[in-house]
């Protein structure tokens, strides 16, 4: 009996860890990287970023990729999953984003930031 007593206090303990653990967030090493991804994004001034048909300065879009991060994170453990869930396609009509920068053709998003994402690792 005296274990079912100690069983009981242990549970709630043992429950809130896993709680805790199932909320996932990105380390410090990769939100800096998904800051500097984002960043890296609001400084290309060539670029244009398309969402359901509509173009967007590199700024907004760099907005736009700040307000979805803050909306994700606790579902995000790597700039892989930010890409993933806040870059690369719409939550509201599932389109993919398009970036164009330059005189370039446009391209999938999700492709274009998986390739600045390398860059960004490799400094």
């Amino acid at each position: 009996m005296a274990w079912v007593r100690w069983l009981k206090r242990l549970l709630p303990a043992v429950l809130l860890t896993c709680a805790s653990l199932a909320l996932a967030t990105p380390s410090a090493d990769e939100h800096a990287t998904i800051t500097a991804l984002i960043q890296r994004v609001e400084q290309m001034t060539t670029l244009s970023f398309m969402r359901n048909g509509t173009a967007h300065t590199s700024a907004e879009a760099a907005q736009h990729m700040q307000a979805k991060y803050a909306y994700f994170k606790e579902k995000i453990t790597s700039a892989e999953d930010f890409i993933d869930l806040c870059a690369s396609r719409s939550e509201m009509t599932g389109k993919p984003y398009k970036v164009k920068v330059g005189d370039a053709p446009p391209r999938e998003a999700g492709e274009f930031l998986r390739e600045e994402l390398r860059k960004v690792r490799n400094r």
